[in-house]
């Protein structure tokens, strides 16, 4: 980035905090504080800074005018010393973290910025199924990062004092690493007898016994044909087990129903171990376990901007999630309404602000919010005016 372009866009920062009002999180004098200014070389993090040497939030981010803030996701007794043995650690907020160019199936190299941010919201999705029915979180903010995905704080004082190992155990639920199939099977009293069931009440058992309902559901309403081709799309059945598990469900279809994993034979334990397959493959959340993990994180401040898009860091109410599109509505107001020079030194296509175009090279005049976008992400310098 070059001079030129490094000094207006930290002073265009400095602009948006003139007139932001960034707002503080929970206990946010017991927090560690950093930035990164807009110096040129190398990426220089300045941190181990309380609240107390910050001084008034807004005034300090409009003198200095970051590229990026953040604060620590956990609470401390002296925020402000220099190394982590002396901050004497309290709690920390659980933290998820979701980025689009980490996504399985997203290839950076060939989906465009808007597709991956498109993929990782429905990836959101998936995690607060998470947050509200598994764990039924209730203290949680949902944050855009600003750059490339989401962010979701917990702030349960059940999850505060977790430590990492007990956090990565969070993380292997959500991501079904290593599901014991078999854990999602447990026996009942049934008229006497017993009998192997799904665990229906929450969890993996309930996302497996859905789906297993909806498919014996569909079976019973297509021709022969059609079903034994659906079965036979699922892992480990094969056409000999399709026919065998299409007699049960058709024969046996209330025993499915209530979860029954032995009814009419071995066939509906078949059809469950394909379908908990299926359901990790499509339910889990792709979350990042080094921050999950991590009970001293530092995690950008909601408000403020991103030094690689010039977008809001922007806190989210669950109503605003079916509507929110970051290339739209995490623009700045502040950076709206006026035309700038710039110098676009990486052409092609760009979404922006509900229209996609392809931006030719060279010298071009475009709305500012555009303009600081397409230099923040490296691809234009500014023009002297």
């Amino acid at each position: 980035m070059e001079a030129r372009t490094r000094t207006y866009l930290e002073g265009r920062f400095g602009d948006y905090y003139r007139r932001s009002d960034v707002s503080l999180p929970p206990a946010a004098e017991r927090r560690e504080w950093g930035h990164i200014p807009w110096s040129a070389g190398a990426t220089r993090m300045v941190r181990h800074q309380s609240l107390l040497d910050v001084g008034d939030l807004g005034d300090f981010l409009h003198r200095t005018a970051p590229q990026h803030v953040y604060f620590s996701s956990a609470r401390f007794a002296d925020p402000g010393a220099s190394s982590m043995d002396e901050k004497g650690w309290q709690s920390a907020d659980l933290v998820f973290d979701l980025d689009a160019d980490h996504l399985p199936g997203v290839d950076p190299e060939t989906t465009s910025y808007a597709e991956m941010l498109a993929a990782c919201k429905g990836e959101l999705l998936n995690l607060l199924d998470f947050i509200d029915d598994d764990f039924a979180f209730e203290e949680t903010e949902v944050v855009f990062s600003g750059g490339r995905g989401y962010h979701v704080h917990v702030r349960d004082p059940g999850v505060r004092g977790l430590d990492s190992e007990a956090r990565r155990e969070i993380v292997d639920y959500v991501r079904a690493i290593d599901l014991d199939v078999d854990g999602l099977i447990e026996t009942e009293s049934n008229r006497g007898t017993t009998r192997r069931v799904l665990r229906r009440r929450g969890g993996w058992g309930a996302r497996v016994h859905r789906r297993l309902v909806a498919l014996a559901e569909r079976l019973r309403e297509m021709g022969e044909d059609e079903a034994l081709n659906r079965l036979q799309e699922l892992d480990g059945i094969g056409e000999g087990r399709a026919q065998t598990i299409l007699g049960q469900v058709r024969h046996n279809f209330e025993a499915i129903r209530e979860g029954n994993v032995e009814a009419g034979g071995p066939g509906t334990r078949i059809l469950v171990d394909a379908l908990a397959t299926e359901a990790t493959e499509e339910e889990t959340a792709p979350i990042d376990e080094p921050v999950t993990t991590d009970t001293k994180r530092l995690i950008r401040l909601p408000g403020s901007l991103h030094g690689g898009s010039g977008l809001v860091v922007k806190a989210l109410s669950r109503d605003e999630l079916d509507d929110f599109n970051p290339l739209e509505d995490a623009i700045p107001e502040r950076f709206r309404g006026r035309e700038i020079k710039v110098n676009v030194t990486e052409p092609g296509e760009t979404t922006f602000d509900g229209d996609t175009f392809t931006m030719s090279e060279g010298e071009r005049s475009v709305e500012e919010c555009l303009g600081i976008f397409l230099m923040a992400r490296g691809r234009a310098e500014k023009i002297k005016e």
